[in-house]
């Protein structure tokens, strides 16, 4: 049964309702055998055999890693630019666009990775390479408890960049994609070509509350859904049937009705009201 399979590239909700999917069916499963297929973008860091008999005691996330924490060491798994997973009891063959394997008495971990852009790398514990390399400049986690309106506005000053380009990069927080950094700018009022450094106090408020209901609603609703995305009962995600501004250039700003606008910023498309974020 597939487990989401997200837009493009796959951001924070879709990773987050991909764990949600499967975390309870896998968690106390022990490993049979993992198989991994053609390279993917990094090595898996150990002997598959490594992974026998191994137990997957939960599943976590950080950023837009699923983190498989078994009895010894983990598993880090990035569904990269187009990946997904399935969960299946009774699985089909690999195809040839399935890269890895991970064999368990609850049934095989799959991932399906077109482009090959995603991971699967083991590491002895989250401190250790290479764990502690991939997460180390991961920001804040933008639906937890540390995300603090504070930091984040420190976060933001020290960047002069424009704030759509810092919310997508990830150091500040994490996991911000470019349909949600749209949406969440709308909602805060907020240009997406202002300089991260010049927003106040106040607005980096705004953003900090937008940021965080924008993805919590993505997640409530499954993820977005622009090209092939469905859980694992089969539902798609419906966010973006919800968007304001994404994907919406030249129609009628919800609010106010000014066309919508749409831009380039490093080479990521990038929609706005020019009426209701005038700065």
């Amino acid at each position: 049964m597939p487990l989401p399979a997200p837009n493009a590239m796959p951001e924070l909700p879709e990773v987050e309702v991909t764990r949600l999917s499967f975390a309870d069916r896998i968690r106390d499963a022990r490993i049979l055998a993992a198989r991994p297929g053609l390279p993917l973008r990094w090595p898996l860091g150990c002997a598959p055999e490594q992974l026998e008999d191994r137990t997957v005691q939960d599943v976590r996330r950080r950023g837009k890693y699923l983190l498989l924490h078994l009895d010894q060491g983990v598993l880090l798994l990035h569904l990269g630019m187009s990946g997904s997973l399935s969960f299946d009891a009774a699985p089909a063959a690999p195809g040839r666009l399935d890269h890895f394997d991970l064999v368990t008495t609850h049934g095989p971990l799959r991932l399906h990775d077109p482009r090959r852009f995603g991971a699967v790398v083991w590491a002895a514990s989250l401190q250790l390479d290479p764990a502690r390399k991939l997460l180390a400049s991961l920001g804040m986690e933008p639906l937890g408890e540390r995300f603090d309106p504070a930091a984040f506005h420190a976060g933001l000053r020290g960047r002069r960049a424009p704030i759509k380009q810092v919310l997508l990069a990830g150091d500040v927080v994490v996991g911000v994609g470019n349909i949600y950094a749209s949406e969440a700018l709308f909602q805060a009022g907020i240009r997406p070509t202002v300089r991260a450094d010049r927003l106040s106090r106040a607005r980096a408020d705004r953003l900090h509350a937008a940021v965080r209901q924008v993805l919590a609603r993505a997640v409530e609703r499954g993820g977005s859904t622009l090209r092939d995305f469905s859980s694992a009962t089969g539902e798609s995600g419906h966010f973006q049937l919800e968007a304001a501004v994404y994907g919406r250039a030249g129609q009628p700003c919800l609010q106010c009705a000014t066309p919508v606008r749409l831009i380039r910023q490093g080479q990521r498309s990038t929609y706005f009201c020019p009426r209701c974020q005038r700065a």
